[in-house]
């Protein structure tokens, strides 16, 4: 996987993320109960989606490669029944079985990927590990405008709109768009943006 130049971030400050879960996971938790539900959040960072899959009754595995993230999110969320592993998520979603998930996160992943390939293959196992009524929950760089200037040496993986809707067809789409987000890191205080493939998709078969 490649670097984003997070783990600077995460020691520089102690959430980096903040403890809000994402939009699109917040748009899910306001339509689903998850109560008893199995999550698995690949990539988790400090945790705040997984944070908020717990607090709303789902058992919650979180998974990042990130020694400080995890860190950082044992602290913040010292209170949350996560269950954390520092893995590989590539390594960690092949070694699972099918159809284990009742939601699978990849939030912010698929463009720290080395190639295409990689990235191909980790949505199949992500697509596997997912129950059948199962949803993933996707936000991934993309290539249609990105400003890397709060991000140096980052070289991500940027793969068209069109191709992380097209891995997910026969699946069922409650949200597919294509946006910009204009952040502020609060180690660098950089002003940037990126274009951004939010997907939310149901497992019909």
């Amino acid at each position: 996987m490649k670097n984003g130049g997070y783990d600077e971030g995460y020691s520089a400050v102690p959430c980096f993320w903040g403890e809000d879960p994402g939009s699109l996971v917040k748009l899910f938790l306001e339509n689903h109960s998850v109560k008893g539900d199995l999550i698995l959040d690949l990539g988790c960072g400090e945790g705040k989606n997984a944070n908020a899959f717990a607090a709303a009754g789902a058992t919650t595995i979180a998974v990042d490669c990130s020694q400080v993230a995890i860190t950082n999110g044992e602290t913040v969320f010292a209170d949350s029944p996560i269950d954390w592993r520092i893995s590989d998520a590539t390594s960690f979603v092949k070694s699972q079985s099918d159809k284990t998930y009742d939601v699978v996160v990849a939030y912010g992943l698929l463009h720290c990927m080395n190639s295409e390939s990689e990235a191909d293959a980790l949505i199949d196992n992500v697509k596997r590990v997912t129950k059948t009524g199962g949803t993933v929950i996707l936000v991934a760089f993309n290539d249609r405008s990105q400003d890397l200037s709060a991000h140096p040496g980052f070289d991500p993986l940027l793969m068209p709109h069109d191709w992380y809707a097209a891995k997910f067809g026969g699946w069922h789409t409650e949200i597919l768009t294509d946006t910009d987000l204009h952040e502020t890191h609060p180690h660098n205080d950089i002003p940037h943006h990126h274009s951004l493939t939010r997907l939310i998709a149901r497992k019909t078969t």
